[in-house]
């Protein structure tokens, strides 16, 4: 399936314009700062919008940042849950809210095994420590087992977004360690996940295979849907979802999005009055 251009503003105020069955979201950066709560606008518009479509958030982090992040700040009714997929490490890891246990149940996971783990950690130390980008003082750990997925964060899980940003503003030291670690495990995946994390899974697996995996369990066509990310660029980690073909939309903050969601609500709210 070809790349798909970003859909622009003013597609969603053209007649001809053809509604998303559902929309996905990535996470950091594009529903919430990085690694921090979404903010109450952000959630009343993500309650609206589900209210007239299914919504899948996915993202390179784990089913706890999930919880934390979005399921603690979204006031949504069972219903409204019930529209809503969750896909942690980039859909090697799937959930669905079951209603009669009020719990996230987990449909499917991808995980890597012991050895794989066990490798990734080491080659992305050691390459971090070859590069110079080891760093001796962190906001919590640099390397993280999300069972699907082994993230590098340089300055740890927890860093304050200023450093992050301070740290790697080109990117090229991701790139570098990235471009490192690849070359030593080629039976493995490996890319640039946010603005200081590397992020390894197994081969194929991105965010155009969760994607595809969402499509299998909805019965909802890729060409049906919209993402919505910050970082479509060709070396951004929701540029897969674009390649795979997609429909995106680009945002460069949660502000951004929030009103992005706010103008589907309406709009797909007056498409099922019509």
């Amino acid at each position: 399936m070809p790349s798909t251009p970003d859909i622009p503003p003013a597609a969603l105020a053209d007649a001809a314009w053809t509604p998303p069955r559902l929309v996905a979201f990535d996470l950091d950066g594009t529903l919430a700062p990085s690694k921090s709560p979404m903010p109450e606008p952000m959630a009343a518009s993500l309650c609206a919008l589900l209210d007239v479509v299914p919504v899948c958030i996915i993202s390179g982090g784990q089913i706890g940042q999930f919880h934390e992040q979005v399921l603690s700040r979204l006031k949504a009714s069972a219903s409204q849950l019930g529209r809503l997929h969750l896909m942690p490490t980039c859909g090697t890891r799937y959930y669905r809210r079951d209603p009669d246990a009020g719990e996230w149940v987990l449909v499917y996971d991808n995980d890597l095994t012991a050895d794989q783990v066990e490798r990734a950690c080491a080659v992305v130390e050691a390459e971090a420590r070859r590069l110079g980008f080891w760093e001796q003082h962190t906001w919590g750990p640099a390397l993280e087992d999300r069972g699907g997925q082994i993230t590098y964060s340089a300055l740890g899980q927890r860093a304050p977004l200023d450093a992050k940003q301070a740290w790697d503003p080109t990117g090229e030291k991701k790139g570098r360690l990235r471009d490192a670690v690849a070359a030593r495990l080629p039976d493995l995946e490996v890319r640039s996940g946010g603005s200081t994390s590397v992020d390894i899974t197994r081969k194929g697996i991105d965010k155009a295979y969760g994607m595809s995996r969402l499509a299998e369990q909805t019965g909802i066509p890729l060409e049906r849907m919209l993402f919505v990310g910050d970082r479509l660029e060709p070396d951004g980690n929701d540029y897969p979802v674009k390649a795979l073909g997609v429909p995106c939309r680009a945002v460069d903050t949660w502000e951004d999005t929030a009103c992005l969601v706010t103008e589907l609500a309406a709009r797909l709210g007056a498409k099922d009055r019509s």
